[in-house]
């Protein structure tokens, strides 16, 4: 039976299918892994930063093969996909650095005499599931401080990712980890569901739909493993004030259009307060129509083609829902087999489906708000809590705003300035856990305490 396949959107041409693994290959895997668990978290902290440090190396000496890879699986503009591989490479190389902070002991202040440590120690082989929108980012900011831990890892990519997966289990075997210490499975849903059952695999961490967070948290509650959730957003945009109105709209841009407007995390909800609501939507709209779905093997392209012909039958069914049930087309709505143009939605009221939902390609809605209390009742009211943006020339309502709004991250003045330490997670329906910066290196841990007299 084949699942795994490269299905190039941009043309739909089929270059290569994948068989699933078989129920003996899945169980080689986990034994592997279980297996190396122990000689890898024996590894000197030294040693184990030196072999975090090669897999970071050779991302970037096979950076152009794996990018062109990942243009085809899913469509990422060429320069975007470079960018990616360049910047996992750094994610890899942050772990690497500080593996003697996230490794290190923990002492405790206690009541009474001797003293208390907490020691952090590696929990064994973990699960990972990840999807195809960030095929070598969304793998490093899992695998890495795992791996500089001491844990092991045991990869499920997206099913239109296998090429680049399997490249990726090569770049992490090639740079020295024992056998077993990075394998990647061609599983299909059941077979992950057996994974996760076993006692030998001691936690997992899922990044995709809601759906899909549902279903693995429920089978790791089941089995009593520690899951950490990364979900999708509806990420806010609030524009309050602003010296140059132009910039800001541009980042706006940005922030919609990245990867293809296929980022949990990009801005998706523009919600502009009263008196700026009519000149930003003039020149967002302008700014977005501007703006064309192109070949996503030239280096000029911007936007290239949705990740799949579905996704963007999805989006397309979603926009034509929320035009019959009221909201005002701006913009776009329309497509080109998976090419979408950019969209701009207004008037969406709450009693639409489009409200709450989150519009996973290159489409906006805007709002307007009457004053700072509104832009925050709309800002929060969604499902969502990964990301939020805040423009505003005001410090005291920059604090006041970024206290009040329901998400895991608030950037303030400033849009894609993710960064290797900065943590990276959400709130309600966006997830439970932190991945990047320090925080994501206590996710699978044993935090043991160590108490003498």
């Amino acid at each position: 039976m084949t699942e795994y396949a490269v299905t190039n959107p941009a043309t739909g041409e089929t270059s290569a299918t994948y068989d699933l693994f078989t129920d003996g290959q899945i169980e080689d895997a986990v034994t592997r892994a279980d297996a190396a668990a122990s000689v890898w978290a024996a590894t000197p902290v030294s040693e184990r930063a030196k072999v975090v440090h090669r897999i970071a190396e050779l991302h970037r000496e096979r950076r152009d093969e794996l990018a062109a890879v990942m243009v085809k699986e899913m469509g990422k503009p060429i320069a975007a996909a470079v960018g990616e591989v360049d910047f996992a490479a750094d994610i890899i190389d942050y772990y690497a650095d500080n593996i003697e902070l996230i490794t290190g002991d923990t002492p405790l202040t206690i009541l009474g005499d001797g003293s208390a440590v907490v020691r952090r120690a590696p929990l064994g082989a973990l699960l990972g599931i990840m999807p195809w929108n960030f095929p070598a980012y969304q793998v490093a900011r899992f695998a890495a401080p795992n791996l500089a831990i001491g844990n092991t890892i045991i990869l499920k990519h997206a099913p239109q990712c296998p090429e680049s997966s399997a490249m990726l289990e090569a770049i992490y075997s090639d740079a020295g980890l024992p056998d077993g210490a990075y394998v990647n499975v061609y599983a299909s849903n059941d077979q992950a569901a057996t994974i996760i059952a076993d006692p030998r695999v001691r936690g997992v961490s899922v990044t995709g739909s809601e759906r899909a967070g549902a279903a693995v948290a429920e089978l790791a509650g089941r089995h009593l493993k520690k899951v950490a959730l990364e979900l999708g957003g509806s990420d806010p945009f609030l524009v309050f004030s602003a010296d140059d109105l132009g910039a800001v709209v541009q980042s706006a841009v940005d922030a919609r259009l990245d990867n293809n407007g296929q980022s949990c995390n990009g801005a998706k909800r523009f919600i502009i307060i009263d008196d700026l609501y009519e000149e930003f939507v003039e020149r967002f709209v302008a700014a977005m129509a501007e703006v064309t779905a192109e070949d996503p093997t030239q280096e000029e392209t911007v936007l290239g083609p949705l990740s799949s012909l579905a996704a963007a039958e999805r989006l397309q069914e979603q926009i034509d829902r929320a035009v019959e049930q009221g909201a005002t087309l701006l913009t776009g709505g329309t497509r080109d087999g998976a090419f979408f143009a950019p969209t701009v939605l207004a008037d969406v009221t709450e009693d639409m489906d489009v409200y709450r939902e989150e519009l996973f390609g290159p489409a906006a809605v805007v709002y307007r708000a009457s004053d700072e209390d509104d832009a925050l009742r709309i800002a929060n009211g969604t499902p969502f809590g990964l990301g939020s943006y805040v423009f505003t020339t005001d410090d005291a309502q920059a604090e006041r705003v970024a206290d009040r709004i329901e998400a895991g991250m608030v950037y303030v003045n400033l849009v894609l300035a993710d960064s290797p330490e900065l943590p990276f997670g959400g709130v309600k329906r966006s997830g439970t856990s932190r991945e990047l910066g320090l925080l994501a290196a206590d996710e699978f841990v044993n935090k043991k305490l160590i108490r003498i007299a």
